[in-house]
C-alpha cells in the first residue's frame, strides 16, 4: 500500500510538472509607447487606460489565470523617430510580447517596421490616414474610408445640396475624401476652406456667412471646437438656420452649454457612449485608482476620449487572443535584439488569433477582417438638444444609416422648438391675400395687415403656439434670380438673407425657386389647363388600307417590284440553265423555251409579295439569288404592314 501511494505521488508530480512546463510564463511583459504630450487632464490619459486595463486583466481570473501582465511604459516625443526606435529596441530586449502605440503617425511607422522585422504584434489605437495594415499590425480605430462614408451617408440623408468644409490640416482632407468626390456623382456644390492655425477665424466665417451657406462640415481637434463655435456665434452663424456636421468623434468632451438653446443643428458621430453604464463604471474605477497617487489629479466629471477607450479595448483583445493561443501551443517569450536576425516564433499566430477574436468593448463590437482593419462596427449619430448630446441614430459599416426617431418624434421636436418663438413673416401686397387694413385710426404692427394669408398664419400660430411679426417685402417683388450675380430679390431674397423666417403670398412654385427654398403644401392651385377639341372619328375611306404605310413606301415598293421583275427576266435570258427542252423525247430539239418571260417574271414577283407563291421556279444560281433576296424583302414588308394595320385599326 505505501509503495502504491508513492507511485501515485510521483505520477501526480510528473503531471503537474508537464502542465506547468506547457503553460504561459508567469509574467508576460507588454510594451506601451506614449507621447510625452499625453498629459491632458480628463481627456487623453492613454497611459492610464493602458495601466488600468492591465490591472483589470490581472484581477480577472477568467483570462490568463496562471499568468500576469506587466506593463512596460516608455515616453517618446511625437516626431522623434530616432528616440522612438531606441525605446522600442529597449523594450524588445526586455522580452515584451506585444507593443501598443504610439499616437504619432511619424514614429508609428518606424515602430511598425521594427515589429514586422522581428514578428512582434503591433497594436494601434490612432486614426491612420494611410490605413495600410502589414502582417503584424492591428488598428482598432476605424479606417478613413469607413469614417468618410459615414459622413457622406448623413449628408445624403439630410439632403444637403451644398455645404462648406472647414478643415484644420491636410489630415482632415483625407478624412473627408469621400465627401470631396460627391460633386462628380451628383449636383452637390462644395466649398473648401482651411482654418487658421491660431484661434482667429472670424474673417473666414464671415466669408462663409456672406456666401449664404448654412450647411457646414467642421473638421478639427476637439480642443478647438468650442472656440470655433463661439467665433461662429459672434458673426451670426449659430442660428436655427445653420446646420453643422462635426467630424470629430470626441464631441462629448466639448462644453456645449453655450449652444444648447440657440436652435443650431449640431450633428456628430461617436464611437464611445459616455452614458453607457459599463463605460461609466470603468471611468469611475479609473478615477478612484488615480486618487491613490498624490501627484495625479483627475476631475470628478472626467469623460473618456475615443483613443483612450480603444487602448483599454486593445489590451483586452490582446489578452483574450493570448489566452486562446495558449490552449493550442506552448508559448514562451524571449528577449530580442534589433540588430539580430532572430524573431519571435509565436508572433504570427498571436496576430492571427487577434484577427479572429470577436468581443464587446467600450467601443462596441470589436471584429477584424483579414487585413487587420476593423469591421462590423457601429457609430452613434448624436445631435445637440436642450438636454445635451442625444443619440438619434446609428451608422453601421455594412447596413448603413438608421435613424431611431420616427415621424411623430420629429414632428414633436419641431412643434416644441416653435413654441413661444417669434417668427418674422414677410409678405407682399396682393389682394385678397395680403392687404392694408382700412381704418380711420393709424394701425401699427400686425394690426395693419389683413387678408387670407394673414388669417392663415394666425390660425397656424394658434395650433403650433408661436408668435409672429408681419412685414412688407422691401422691394415689392415676389423673387427673381439675377442670372449674372446669382442673387435673389423680393420674398426669396429676404428668406435667403435671413431677414425673414417665413414668407406667405400667392407665390408661384417654380423649379428654380424650389431648388433654393422649402415650400409648404400650396394653399391654392391655379387651375391653368390646356383646352383642345376632342377628335371625331371620320368615316372609313376607300383607300384606308393604304394608311399604315406612307406614300413614299408604297412608291418604293412598287418600284422595287418592277425592278426585280425586270432583273429576273434579263438574268433568265442570259443564263443557259433557264432554257428548257419543250419536247423531252427529242434529244436535240431545234427550239428551247424559257419560262421567265416578262409576264411570267412579274407574276412570280407579285405572287411572292402576296405570300401566295407561283408554279414557276428559278433554276440558275443568279435567278435564285435574286428570288431569295426578294422573298426576304417581302417577308419584312408584309410583317411591318400587318403590325401597322392592327395598330391603325385599334387607334381608329
Amino acid at each position: 500500500m505505501p509503495i502504491f501511494n508513492f507511485c501515485e505521488l510521483i505520477t501526480a508530480c510528473l503531471i503537474i510538472h508537464i502542465h506547468l512546463s506547457w503553460s504561459l510564463p508567469e509574467i508576460i511583459k507588454i510594451g506601451g509607447l506614449f507621447d510625452v504630450t499625453d498629459q491632458i487632464k480628463g481627456a487623453g490619459k492613454q497611459e492610464t487606460a493602458f495601466r488600468y486595463a492591465v490591472e483589470r486583466i490581472n484581477y480577472n481570473k477568467d483570462i490568463l489565470p496562471n499568468s500576469r501582465l506587466s506593463a512596460q511604459i516608455e515616453k517618446i516625443a511625437p516626431r522623434d523617430s530616432f528616440h522612438a526606435s531606441k525605446r522600442v529596441c529597449h523594450l524588445l530586449k526586455s522580452g515584451v510580447a506585444a507593443l501598443f502605440g504610439p499616437e504619432s503617425g511619424t514614429t508609428s511607422s518606424h515602430v511598425q517596421s521594427i515589429c514586422d522585422a522581428l514578428e512582434i504584434p503591433h497594436i494601434e489605437t490612432r486614426w491612420d490616414p494611410l490605413h495600410r495594415r502589414e502582417g503584424y499590425s492591428i488598428n482598432l480605430y476605424p479606417s478613413p474610408q469607413q469614417i468618410s462614408q459615414a459622413y457622406l451617408s448623413v449628408i445624403k440623408e439630410f439632403g444637403w445640396k451644398s455645404f462648406t468644409i472647414l478643415y484644420e490640416d491636410s489630415a482632415g482632407l483625407m478624412r473627408l475624401q469621400d465627401l470631396l468626390k460627391t460633386p462628380t456623382d451628383s449636383d452637390i456644390k462644395i466649398v473648401v476652406k482651411q482654418l487658421n492655425s491660431n484661434d482667429e477665424n472670424k474673417e473666414i466665417l464671415r466669408e462663409v456667412k456672406q456666401s449664404g451657406e448654412i450647411h457646414i462640415v467642421l473638421d478639427c481637434s476637439h480642443l478647438r471646437i468650442h472656440t470655433l463655435l463661439k467665433e461662429a456665434q459672434a458673426v451670426g452663424m449659430m442660428t436655427a438656420y445653420h446646420n453643422y456636421l462635426i467630424t470629430n468623434l470626441d464631441l462629448h468632451l466639448v462644453d456645449l452649454e453655450d449652444f444648447k438653446y440657440g436652435g443650431t443643428n449640431i450633428t456628430s458621430f461617436r464611437l464611445v457612449d459616455p452614458n453607457n453604464p459599463i463605460v461609466q463604471g470603468v471611468v469611475r474605477n479609473w478615477m478612484l485608482g488615480e486618487k491613490r497617487f498624490p501627484g495625479r489629479h483627475f476631475p470628478e466629471n472626467m469623460l473618456i476620449k475615443t483613443e483612450t477607450a480603444l487602448m483599454y479595448d486593445a489590451v483586452h483583445l490582446f489578452a483574450k487572443a493570448l489566452d486562446e493561443l495558449d490552449k493550442s501551443q506552448v508559448i514562451t517569450t524571449k528577449p530580442l535584439s534589433c540588430r539580430g536576425m532572430e524573431t519571435w516564433q509565436h508572433g504570427n499566430s498571436l496576430v492571427n488569433y487577434m484577427k479572429l477574436i470577436e468581443m464587446e468593448g467600450l467601443t462596441g463590437k470589436i471584429k477584424f477582417d483579414s487585413k487587420g482593419l476593423r469591421t462590423d462596427f457601429e457609430l452613434e449619430i448624436v445631435e445637440l438638444k436642450k438636454d445635451g448630446l442625444q443619440k438619434v441614430g446609428s451608422w453601421h459599416d455594412q447596413y448603413g444609416i438608421q435613424f431611431a426617431r420616427n415621424f411623430t418624434e420629429t414632428y414633436s421636436e419641431i412643434v416644441e422648438s416653435l413654441q413661444n418663438k417669434t417668427l418674422v413673416v414677410t409678405t407682399i401686397r396682393s389682394p385678397p391675400y395680403s392687404m392694408y387694413r382700412e381704418s380711420p385710426e393709424r394701425l401699427v404692427g400686425n394690426e395693419a395687415f389683413e387678408g387670407y394669408a394673414i388669417d392663415l398664419i394666425s390660425e397656424i400660430a394658434k395650433i403650433l403656439k408661436f408668435n409672429y411679426t408681419f412685414k412688407w417685402v422691401d422691394d415689392g417683388a415676389y423673387g427673381y434670380k439675377n442670372k449674372e450675380t446669382g442673387e435673389w430679390n423680393g420674398l426669396m431674397g429676404e428668406l435667403l438673407a435671413q431677414k425673414a423666417d417665413l414668407a406667405i403670398a400667392d407665390l408661384t412654385i417654380t423649379y428654380e425657386r424650389e431648388q433654393t427654398v422649402d415650400f409648404s403644401m400650396p394653399f391654392m392651385n391655379l387651375g391653368i389647363s390646356i383646352l383642345y377639341k376632342k377628335p371625331q372619328k371620320k368615316p372609313p375611306d376607300l383607300f384606308s388600307f393604304l394608311a399604315p404605310l406612307s406614300l413614299d413606301v408604297w412608291i418604293y415598293t412598287a418600284t422595287a417590284y418592277l425592278g426585280v421583275s425586270l432583273l429576273l427576266f434579263v438574268l433568265a435570258r442570259f443564263s443557259p440553265y433557264e432554257w428548257d427542252n419543250p419536247h423531252p423525247c427529242a434529244e436535240e430539239p431545234a427550239v428551247l423555251v424559257n419560262e421567265f418571260s416578262l409576264c411570267n417574271s412579274m407574276w412570280f414577283t407579285i405572287g411572292s409579295l402576296m405570300q401566295q407563291g407561283s408554279d414557276i421556279s428559278p433554276k440558275a444560281i443568279s435567278t435564285r439569288m435574286v428570288a431569295g433576296m426578294w422573298w426576304f424583302f417581302t417577308l419584312i414588308m408584309i410583317s411591318s404592314y400587318t403590325a401597322n394595320l392592327a395598330a391603325f385599326l385599334t387607334v381608329e
